[in-house]
């Protein structure tokens, strides 16, 4: 059987990246929601208190990192509807 006709398997790891993904990305959203409204907001210098800080570190790896999981999961989505389509 041709590779571009092989099926995806049940198990390759999208609903996992999917999960993680929106799941960090949720807790991103939530730590800046939480520094803008709970602990004081950004001023030119940065964040005004300490759990304002640890919110915007967090805020600031969690966004990307949670996208590009959320981003590849749909990527590998897509592909996999794709090719069930096209068997």
């Amino acid at each position: 059987m041709p590779a571009s006709r092989q099926s995806a398997p049940s198990n390759d790891g999208t609903s996992q990246l999917l999960r993680a993904g929106s799941l960090i990305l949720a807790v991103g959203v939530i730590a800046i929601a939480l520094l803008m409204t709970v602990f004081g907001g950004v001023g030119v210098e940065g964040a005004h208190s300490n759990p304002g800080w640890l919110a915007l570190i967090t805020g600031a790896m969690c966004l990307p990192f949670g996208l590009m999981l959320a981003a590849l999961g749909a990527a590998k989505w897509l592909r996999n509807r794709s090719m069930k389509r096209n068997q």
